[in-house]
């Protein structure tokens, strides 16, 4: 998921220096929704790790 975010996000600060801006503002909008639904995706589990195994 943060792999997609920062391969996004590169394609947003290329297309930002070429001027397209419709193009690096809809990347940059997808790479913010990977990189959020990512951490979202790490803390749940990391909740669940942490739990005791059951008995």
């Amino acid at each position: 998921m943060f792999n997609w975010a920062v391969i996004f996000l590169i394609i947003a600060i290329i297309a930002g220096v070429l001027g397209l801006t419709g193009i690096a503002g809809t990347s940059a909008n997808i790479a913010w929704i990977l990189f959020v639904v990512g951490l979202i995706i790490a803390i749940i589990f990391y909740v669940i790790g942490r739990r005791p195994p059951p008995v």
